[in-house]
């Protein structure tokens, strides 16, 4: 089987965000198919779209996988639906959000499943998180992440400290 590196990005502002994310590493780790190889430091964002609910706590997850996009989105969808996930309004509050933004080189424009994610490009929580774990990596005609991110800027996003929320460890 070929292993996939792939990139999931990580979000909650319900229920404990911070353990909300920890769990979400942790059933990744546990589903078959899938390696969580590192997890960026934790983010403070505020919302976006929908601007009046509470901070989002965001991360990036880097894995290796042999799923194909589409299992690997069921997955996601479950441990979305595990943690209390109800999909009631676009950009609103949610318990677990688990965005699928890479998948090596796969590239997708259907309506369940577009990769690479269609809109990574213009988000900070999706980006500084991201910079954090490949700042060389290329988004096709976009450009680098770190270049991306310099454009984007870091207005609204601010990087927890490891003394007040730790990075997400992840069992070996």
């Amino acid at each position: 089987m070929n292993t996939v590196r792939a990139f999931i990005g990580l979000g909650s502002n319900l229920a404990d965000p911070v353990a909300q994310l920890q769990r979400a590493v942790t059933g990744l780790a546990s589903t078959p198919g899938i390696s969580v190889r590192r997890v960026s430091s934790l983010y403070r964002t505020a919302p976006w779209g929908e601007t009046g609910q509470p901070d989002f706590i965001n991360a990036v997850a880097e894995i290796e996988t042999v799923l194909d996009a589409e299992p690997l989105l069921a997955e996601l969808i479950r441990l979305e639906r595990e943690a209390g996930r109800t999909r009631e309004r676009r950009w609103g509050p949610r318990t677990l959000d688990l965005d699928l933004l890479l998948h090596g080189d796969t590239q997708s424009t259907q309506a369940h499943l577009q990769l690479p994610h269609p809109r990574m490009h213009q988000r900070a929580f999706v980006l500084a998180p991201l910079a954090e774990l490949v700042p060389n990596l290329v988004l096709g005609e976009h450009g680098s992440i770190s270049d991306l991110l310099e454009r984007v800027g870091l207005s609204g996003i601010q990087r927890l400290s490891a003394a007040a929320d730790p990075q997400l460890r992840i069992a070996s």
